[in-house]
Order: C-alpha cells, then sequence, then structure tokens
C-alpha cells in the first residue's frame, strides 16, 4: 500500500527526526512525504536530497486561517490525500507569569495548534474514512500529566486543548480504522527552546531520572510505532516519552 504523510511543522528538529525516521526503517514501502513549513524550508534541504523524489515541501503559514484554508482545499488536488497526519507545529515556550500573560500570542499559537488542527482534520478525515484507514497523531507535551511547571499557562492550554481533541476524535472515527493519539515528551534539547534559560533546562536534565532531556531521536521512534499497523488497535492515547520524569 502507498502510504501519503501529511506533517505540519516538518521543519522542526522533531519533524525532521521523524521523517528520516518513516524514510530508513522501511525502505521497501511506498511512502511519500508532504512537509509542512512557514518560511524555513531550507531546514530540510539536506533530508530531500538524502531522499530524493520522497518529500514534497510547501510554505503555508498556520496561524492564517486562510492560509490553511487553501492548503486544505489543495488535498485530492495538487497533494495527494494523507493516508497519516502528523500535526507538530507550535511556538517556542515562553516562561512568563501569568499577569504578563501575552493574550496576542496565545491567540497566535492558538492558531498555529489547535484551529489549524482543526481544519486541517475536516479536510483528512473524509478521505481516511473512505479508505477505512487512517493515522492522525499530534506532539503534546509531558507539562499535561500532572501537576505542570510554573509560568506555562499559555503553552499547557492550547497543549490541553489538543489533548481533548484527540480523545474526541478517536471515539469518533475509531469504527473507521483511523486512529487518534498523541506523544507527549518531556524537554527536548532543541531550537524550540531558544526562548527557555538554559538554567530551566539544565534543572530539567537534573531532575529528570536518566539525567538528561530528551532528544527528537528518543522520541521519533514512539511516534512511528503510533502510526504503524502494529499500533491499529491503539487510539485515544497520549504516550508519554519522558525518561520517567511524567508518569501515568
Amino acid at each position: 500500500m502507498a502510504y501519503t504523510y501529511l506533517i505540519t511543522g516538518a521543519t522542526s528538529d522533531v519533524g525532521a527526526a521523524l521523517i528520516r525516521h518513516l524514510l530508513t526503517e522501511a525502505p521497501g514501502e511506498d511512502r511519500t512525504i508532504l512537509a509542512q513549513g512557514c518560511g524555513d524550508l531550507a531546514r530540510l534541504d539536506a533530508l530531500v536530497q538524502q531522499f530524493p523524489g520522497r518529500i514534497v515541501t510547501f510554505d503555508a503559514d498556520l496561524s492564517s486561517p486562510e492560509a490553511v484554508d487553501a492548503l486544505c482545499a489543495r488535498f485530492g488536488k495538487d497533494l495527494p490525500c494523507p493516508t497519516h497526519f502528523v500535526h507538530l507545529p507550535a511556538l517556542p515556550v515562553v516562561n512568563a507569569k501569568f499577569k504578563a500573560f501575552d493574550e496576542a500570542r496565545f491567540q497566535k499559537d492558538w492558531e498555529i495548534q489547535v484551529h489549524s488542527a482543526v481544519k486541517l482534520c475536516k479536510a483528512v478525515l473524509p478521505a481516511m474514512s473512505k479508505a477505512k484507514f487512517g493515522r492522525v497523531l499530534f506532539i503534546q507535551t509531558s507539562y499535561t500529566i500532572g501537576c505542570p511547571p510554573k509560568n506555562t499557562a499559555a503553552y499547557v492550554m492550547n497543549k490541553s486543548a489538543i489533548g481533548g481533541l484527540v480523545k474526541s476524535l478517536a471515539v469518533e472515527y475509531a469504527r473507521f480504522g483511523i486512529t487518534v493519539n498523541c506523544v507527549a515528551p518531556s524537554m527536548m534539547e532543541t531550537h524550540f527552546l531558544k526562548d527557555t534559560p538554559d538554567l530551566i533546562v539544565q534543572a530539567a536534565a537534573a531532575d529528570n531520572p536518566m539525567g538528561r532531556n530528551a532528544t527528537p531521536e528518543d522520541v521519533a521512534p514512539a511516534m512511528a510505532f503510533l502510526l504503524s499497523e502494529e499500533a491499529r488497535f491503539i487510539t485515544g492515547v497520549t504516550l508519554p516519552v519522558t525518561g520517567g520524569s511524567a508518569i501515568v
């Protein structure tokens, strides 16, 4: 079977690691990656060269509902309908006390993470339902498991909304052979942390039972599993990838 993976936020470190994993773990399978970025597609140049003809890149500003609508209209036309949808985009975490809550930034992140997810799911789920097969995967955070750290209200609120969407879609679409899941990594040392003070990053590593923070290479295999045929009876779950720092 030919698989088409739509990966939004593909230019992130996690997105690149997942693409590399998907295209190397099953070299005999027919897999095409639709990789979305926003003004940063050059980050995927090395992968495009490594896997010629396997990755289709496109630029779309997910903070713009109009741009998301335009993207959704392309599926089944100049872009194939995805069999797999992985939604990764988010603004970098900003640690700020609630009294300094930035409503404009929160709204932008809501559009990028949540509103675009709703629109894209509405666009891709009908074809998956007709085919009686589909995989949908989101990235949450260990911050939504148990007690979150202080000064992360905006980030936790958006990620919690994603968790609610996952559970609702999982129940509604299970009968169509579609699974909907999340991975919830602990802190990963990527460019996503560029606005997070080093002391916070170092403290998270010291507090982790494994003595370090996560890497994209830790998370990509877990994501690939939830996207696989072997995970066909797993839906509506949030899988912690935390080195033991958050356990459910």
